[in-house]
């Protein structure tokens, strides 16, 4: 993961919208994820555009789960829901992390039912601690090589 890492701030969703993201956990599985507000990532009122606030959220939690369950897994974003709050001036963060209880909840459910479609939410906030906004991704994972 940590090789991911190095190379996430480059992505073109990322850098064009000055989304820095900082390894916290030291088991390289929680993440914060800021964006100051810049001229290049504004919308027309002068708040954080919504597709750079959600672009920050996206990718997190699949490739958390990608890391925790391993190869033999496969994990796909299924949807994603944004709800915006309020608007989002100065700096705008976000922390993922998936509990182990919640992997191995996971892969239970995958045992019983040959696949699961797991929900996880994140707030985004600003520099007071406020909520921005609102995201909901349901990812797909299944076992690879399943009969099912």
């Amino acid at each position: 993961m940590n090789k991911l890492l190095k190379y996430l701030g480059f992505w073109p969703p990322f850098f064009a919208s000055g989304i820095k993201v900082r390894l916290v956990g030291l088991l390289e599985d929680e993440f914060e994820v800021s964006m100051p507000l810049r001229f290049y990532n504004k919308n027309y009122v002068g708040s954080h555009y919504g597709g750079s606030l959600y672009s920050m959220c996206d990718p997190f939690y699949m490739l958390i789960l990608m890391e925790k369950l391993g190869k033999e897994y496969l994990v796909w974003d299924k949807a994603a829901n944004i709800k915006f709050k309020k608007p989002g001036k100065g700096l705008v963060k976000a922390h993922f992390q998936i509990p182990d209880s919640r992997v191995e909840e996971i892969i239970k459910l995958v045992s019983i039912e040959g696949k699961t479609e797991p929900i996880f939410e994140i707030e985004v906030k600003d520099e007071r601690g406020d909520t921005v906004a609102f995201v909901e991704k349901t990812l797909w994972v299944k076992k690879k090589n399943a009969i099912r």
